[in-house]
Parts: structure tokens; C-alpha cells; sequence
């Protein structure tokens, strides 16, 4: 059995300079990601919704379609850890109970942000997680290009990368009962 060693880059994980989180809140399709056990069950049509709160972070509410045609939802809570740019958040999805342990916050850096906010690229500091994100289920060659190469100039081995199927069924979110 061979095994691959993948040498980590020497540079850190860079966010981008600034995110106005009230136009980065709403609806957003997942485009691309690293494979990851949370999503494992996940066969396609996979969303995220970000509301802002009055306490300045951010309900998380991502979906997505089961191998059985069923919805699996998760709900989340974000918070900013560099108010200074506003690119660096922790998410929880874990009970508000255990808020107090340091380890059921996740790092959920946004890595690349397109000016219009059309599409989104974002990854932990440890370059394990990765996600592209677009406001539409699809990307156009231009518009992937620049994620990817936001990815890449991160360090990020976009090969690892897989693509979302989206059915163009209706979104997860106005399937779920209100």
C-alpha cells in the first residue's frame, strides 16, 4: 500500500480583507467541497442560509438531498472572531450547551468573495475543509476560475474538490414545512 504525502504550504490560510455580512447573509449553493463526514449522507442539492442576528452572529441553516430523496437539515450558530474584517467566523453546530467547549466551534474562513457576492470560497486554517459557494446552483467557467484560484493561492489541493449535483428541483429550503 503506497501512500501519498502531501506536504502543507508554508504560507498560513489568508482570508479576504473584508466581508459586509449583510450582504454575505441569504442563500447560497454549494457548487464544490472536500469530501468531509459531516456530509456524508449528502447526494446533492446542498444549501446554506445565513441570517444576521440582533447579537451580531449569524444562524446557520444548511441542507441537502439524502440518498433516500430525503431533506437532511442541520442548524448552526456563527460567530465573528476577526471583527476586524469579518472574515473569520466560528460556526457550532452542536447544542448551545456546549458553547463553552472550544472544540464544537468550527473555523469557517472566507477565502475568496466575489466583489458582487456571487460566489464565495471557504476553508479552515488547517486546509482541510473547502467549500465554493455560489448564489445560483451553478458557476460559469469565469466565475469558477477565480474561486479556484482563490483556493489554490491558499494552498488548497483543488483536485480534492467534488462536484455538487443540484436537480433543479425546488431549492431544500421551500420544501421544508414552514
Amino acid at each position: 500500500m503506497t501512500t501519498r504525502l502531501q506536504s502543507q504550504p508554508s504560507e498560513p490560510v489568508r482570508s479576504v480583507d473584508r466581508v459586509d455580512l449583510d450582504r454575505y447573509a441569504g442563500d447560497w449553493f454549494e457548487i464544490e467541497r472536500f469530501p468531509n463526514r459531516f456530509q456524508r449522507d449528502c447526494t446533492g442539492d446542498v444549501s446554506a442560509t445565513y441570517r444576521r442576528r440582533a447579537d451580531g452572529r449569524l444562524d446557520v441553516i444548511n441542507r441537502c438531498r439524502t440518498a433516500g430523496g430525503g431533506i437532511k437539515e442541520a442548524q448552526a450558530v456563527a460567530r465573528v472572531v476577526d471583527p476586524a474584517t469579518s472574515a473569520k467566523l466560528k460556526v457550532r453546530f452542536a447544542p448551545g450547551v456546549l458553547s463553552f467547549l472550544p472544540f464544537v466551534w468550527g473555523d469557517y474562513w472566507i477565502i475568496g468573495l466575489a466583489e458582487d457576492y456571487s460566489w464565495a470560497v471557504v476553508g479552515s486554517p488547517d486546509r482541510e475543509y473547502l467549500w465554493i459557494l455560489a448564489r445560483g446552483a451553478a458557476l460559469d467557467a469565469g466565475r469558477s476560475a477565480l474561486a479556484m484560484a482563490a483556493a489554490r493561492a491558499n494552498g488548497f489541493d483543488v483536485e480534492r474538490l467534488v462536484k455538487t449535483h443540484h436537480t433543479g428541483r425546488p431549492r431544500p429550503d421551500s420544501e421544508a414545512p414552514r
